[in-house]
């Protein structure tokens, strides 16, 4: 929590910033990744115990699924398209677009 300090790697091309670890056992994530992560208030991480230290990464959206637990579950009565339907139907969207001046 206290004072930040930029250090420069060996390579001196990727700069990395320093914290200190609070008395209460918190560290201050630097703003500047904060807000380059979109990483608010709230968020919560995972942590991992590696070789070279701490691995600290966001908990994902969604719990981690196997595709066989959700193969299916948006089944569509409808009959399925055929490859060269999709790609007729991305080719006329790719043309609308186009002469609408989106591409």
């Amino acid at each position: 929590m206290e004072d930040l300090a930029i250090c420069y790697d060996l390579t001196r091309v990727l700069p990395m910033e320093t914290t200190r670890l609070s008395t209460k056992g918190q560290i201050v994530l630097p703003k500047n990744l904060r807000t380059s992560r979109a990483w608010t208030p709230g968020t919560e991480f995972t942590i991992e115990e590696t070789g070279d230290g701490i691995l600290l990464r966001p908990t994902g959206r969604f719990p981690e699924t196997r595709l066989d637990e959700v193969a299916g579950c948006l089944q569509s009565k409808r009959k399925s398209k055929t490859p060269a339907q999709m790609r007729a139907a991305i080719r006329r969207e790719v043309i609308r677009r186009h002469d609408r001046g989106r591409y």
